[in-house]
């Protein structure tokens, strides 16, 4: 049998580049080149896309862009159904048929449903959620307000957006009580995100949280533990074993997750069984609710009375051999092999 192309996409015009670039890496290690053969698109901090023929350890130091000599430029083709990456290679134009797109992008334009949308404008197979579900899953604000219609328990919250004044904001602010967290309404890695415990830390953090959007959701926090689910599939799902996010203090950002400096993740949770089981049943909820396929990482909250508050949802969640969502499938009997080998297996079935 002829080997699927698989057109693996890594970088990104984002904050969260870095992150991609590690995820990246642990999948074109993994990939089964028995069966496939990948094509690398690196696509820089300033939103250049090119087709990458170089070592992949110069993906994970950040210096592949810096390899011209195996960097050409390249476009989708849009003309649907062609499934063709142009590649400006040279003094000649080279075109590859494209089986599949497997997008390991992080955070704005990458999980947002912006290339997702380009993809599915190809007519391109494409591993993961689509344009819809990813933009979705990308806006705070508008996943919780789809999954409080489905049931499921929310942080209260308000959104403000930088044409609201001083008092509109102070008056939006009188239902909320501290502590508080500051986030933009569509960023990932915590990029952006401030907790804080007093009036006075309001005004920085709204600043801050405006450098990555041009939203802001003020949320109140939930006493509990930080819980993650992760699921894989199209109409029928798998679900990985319950994490669970133990914090000496602060709150689980861009350096713990990370570092995990003062942090520690258990898995399994340390819950019963029964709890679980309702965890996995509210994340296959929140799935479909927001029309996610492929896979992705439902973030809860579960409070010390064992109720469940829907946090989050990653439909690009963080990829090496070691982050969460691999472990969690991993302890089902899923090694991280065959877990890209069963979304790329997905994305011809949608």
């Amino acid at each position: 049998m002829q080997k699927k192309k698989v057109a693996i996409l890594f970088g990104g015009c984002s904050s969260e580049y870095e992150v991609s670039l590690q995820s990246a890496y642990a999948v074109i290690r993994n990939i089964n080149k028995e069966k496939y053969e990948p094509v690398l698109i690196g696509i820089t901090k300033e939103g250049k896309w090119y087709r990458y023929y170089g070592k992949t350890s110069k993906i994970s130091d950040n210096t592949w862009h810096k390899d011209v000599n195996n960097c050409f430029e390249v476009i989708f083709s849009p003309d649907r159904g062609a499934n063709k990456l142009i590649e400006f290679n040279k003094d000649k134009i080279v075109k590859t048929v494209i089986d599949c797109a497997f997008p390991v992008l992080h955070g704005k334009f990458g999980e947002d449903g912006t290339v997702q949308g380009l993809i599915e404008l190809a007519g391109i197979a494409l591993v993961g959620c689509n344009t819809l579900s990813s933009a979705l899953c990308m806006d705070k604000d508008r996943a919780h307000k789809i999954a409080a219609f489905e049931g499921v328990k929310t942080p209260k919250s308000i959104v403000i957006n930088k044409c609201d004044t001083k008092n509109e904001i102070i008056r939006k602010m009188q239902k909320l009580n501290y502590p508080l967290f500051v986030k933009p309404v569509k960023a990932g890695s915590s990029f952006g995100i401030s907790k804080i415990t007093h009036k006075k830390h309001l005004e920085q953090a709204v600043i801050n949280a405006f450098l990555y959007d041009d939203e802001v959701i003020i949320e109140e926090n939930i006493d509990g533990a930080e819980v993650g689910c992760a699921v894989l599939g199209n109409d029928i799902l798998t679900v990985g074993r319950v994490d669970e996010i133990e914090l000496a203090g602060g709150f689980f950002d861009y350096d713990e997750k990370y570092t995990l400096k003062t942090s520690k993740i258990h898995m399994p949770a340390r819950i019963d069984e029964e709890t679980e089981e309702k965890i996995k049943q509210t994340a296959k909820i929140i799935y479909r609710a927001l029309g996610c396929c492929g896979f992705a990482r439902v973030d809860m909250f579960l409070t010390p009375n064992k109720e469940i508050i829907f946090n989050e949802v990653n439909t690009i969640p963080g990829f090496t051999s070691h982050s969460r969502y691999p472990n969690m499938m991993r302890v089902i009997g899923l090694e991280f092999e065959d877990i890209i080998d069963k979304l790329i297996t997905l994305s011809f079935q949608k």
